[in-house]
Order: structure tokens, then C-alpha cells, then sequence
């Protein structure tokens, strides 16, 4: 499901319904028996900047630009005593037309990869968002909603802590290389 703009304060209230408890929010009714994992973006990969034909990173040469604005995510441990946690999540997106864009629609594409905390990727998702651009429109904020991301646990002692949700944009080597490097460049810098 996806909301624009106007859908910043249903972000806001799924941000405060962080403060809550999950049976609050999802109507178990028993607390979780443990954590929720870890769900955010990842820093190489939370912003996208296009230079489309120009390896000057000035301004005038910006393409289309994305950025991650947060991720929440809330999770309920289901099923038999070994069952999966299963989270929903919500992903902020601000999407930028920059002065070299070239047309006013850009499909967007975004990863979901689930790792053992430190070790390694036990899955990894991919996702397209197509963004268009009205007329005299240079930014765009987009909330994406996950109904359902399941983590198979080994057994019941299996904690949430031992898992994290990362999120980030498909990116190009150049682009990584770009984050890495904290560069940065915005649609709206410098306006109100």
C-alpha cells in the first residue's frame, strides 16, 4: 500500500505506535516473549543521487535522488513455541527531481534483507516503487507499507535480538561510493 504526503502524520502515529505495546498494535493477547530485531536503513545505501551524463557533482547535474527518512516496524512471535516473528514495517521515502532529470516519472528500486545480527544475509527482497512528478512538483514522500516479513526461528529461545532488518536503494558501485564518502546533495536544500 502506498501514501503520499499528506499521509506524514499516519507516519507520525505508526512512529508513536512504536511507544505502545505490540498487543496494543497488533491485538495479541500475550506480550512477545522476546524483542523485536533491529529494523533499519542501511547507511551505504539509504540515499540514491543520479548524475545522468556528468561525472561533475554539481548541482545543475542532478537527475532524480531518493532518500530512506526512517523505517519502523513492529513484530508479534506467532505460531507454536518455535513459530516465526513475524514484523509489519513502514519505509519513508523522499523522492527528488533534480534539474537534470530527464522526463517526470522514475521507478525506484529498494531492498528488505534479513540478517543473523552480524553474521550473515538469511534473505533479501526486492522492491519497485514508481514515482511520478506533477507538474512544478520536484519533491515527492512516499510511505511504503510491509503487511508481512517473516523470520523463521530455530526454536523457541530464538530471540528477535538475534535478527536485523535492513533496508536500502539498489544502487550502483558509484553510488555506494558516493554514500560512503558523505556526499550529499538534496532537492530541498536551502528551501523552507
Amino acid at each position: 500500500m502506498r501514501f503520499t504526503a499528506p499521509a506524514l502524520l499516519a507516519a507520525a502515529s505508526l512512529t508513536l505506535a512504536g511507544c505502545q505495546t505490540v498487543q496494543d498494535n497488533l491485538g495479541t493477547p500475550e506480550p512477545n516473549p522476546g524483542p523485536c530485531p533491529n529494523a533499519l536503513s542501511l547507511y551505504d545505501a539509504h540515499r540514491l543521487v543520479e548524475f545522468p551524463g556528468s561525472d561533475e557533482l554539481l548541482y545543475e547535474n542532478i537527475g532524480f535522488t531518493g532518500e530512506i527518512l526512517n523505517v519502523a516496524s513492529l513484530c508479534r512471535y506467532s505460531g507454536e513455541r518455535a513459530g516465526p516473528i513475524d514484523n509489519e514495517m513502514a519505509i519513508r521515502f523522499a523522492f527528488g527531481r533534480g534539474p537534470a532529470a530527464v522526463g517526470d516519472s522514475r521507478v525506484y528500486r529498494y531492498f528488505i534483507t534479513v540478517t543473523r545480527r552480524d553474521m550473515a544475509v538469511i534473505d533479501r527482497f526486492e522492491y519497485e516503487i514508481p514515482v511520478t512528478f506533477e507538474p512544478g512538483q520536484d519533491r515527492v514522500v512516499v510511505i511504503e507499507e510491509i503487511d508481512r516479513l517473516s523470520i523463521p526461528r530455530l526454536d523457541e529461545t530464538t530471540s528477535g535480538a538475534n535478527f536485523e532488518i535492513l533496508v536500502g536503494f539498489v544502487l550502483t558501485d558509484e553510488q555506494i561510493e558516493f554514500n560512503r564518502q558523505g556526499l550529499r546533495f538534496r532537492i530541498d536544500a536551502g528551501q523552507d
